[in-house]
């Protein structure tokens, strides 16, 4: 979230960078901000810093962060959001589209439709998290419910197998199309 940087950015005007004291005040002022409190955060980080007359650079940092949080507290509900379930980390956000969006879809000469773009992103979603393998296992197995399994109405079907490990002989495909 963009506006942690501008709470850290504060905090080194207050207490001294890498602190505990820093820590803390990042913390329960974004704790504030979640809580759908960014209006009285600004406000209480601006009257401590004339409280404290703070000058210089130390004023510039909390005036930038201050009005950073004026200017987006309107998009700032995030109490609303997270309760509704949605993300609200729009940097990891950012990354993850950057990542398995443009970094894809955005190839000199590609030329992509809705259906071959989602099939993509899905497989490359599938692969980042991890989950591929489980999730192959489960295509294999649906696959072969779909194609062999929905033929055989008077007898059982043959024991599938499932995909060959990396380190097995076999050649030729894991299904092969049984005649109805």
């Amino acid at each position: 979230m963009h506006v942690l940087s501008y709470l850290w950015q504060a905090s080194h005007a207050f207490n001294e960078e890498g602190s505990q004291e820093s820590e803390d005040w990042v913390a329960e002022r974004f704790q504030r901000i979640l809580e759908g409190r960014a209006g009285t955060v600004a406000g209480g980080i601006r009257r401590s810093a004339t409280l404290r007359g703070l000058t210089g650079s130390k004023r510039e940092a909390v005036d930038t962060c201050v009005n950073y949080i004026l200017n987006h507290k309107g998009y700032m509900h995030y109490n609303e959001y997270l309760e509704a379930g949605y993300p609200v980390a729009t940097g990891v956000i950012e990354g993850a589209c950057r990542y398995l969006v443009k970094d894809r879809m955005n190839t000199t000469g590609a030329r992509w439709g809705v259906d071959g773009a989602e099939a993509v992103l899905r497989l490359r979603s599938l692969k980042a998290s991890g989950d591929f393998e489980v999730y192959w296992k489960y295509h294999e197995q649906r696959v072969y419910e779909r194609n062999h399994a929905s033929r055989y109405a008077d007898s059982p079907p043959p024991i599938w197998r499932g995909r060959a490990s990396s380190d097995s002989k076999r050649s030729g495909p894991a299904l092969r199309l049984v005649p109805s």
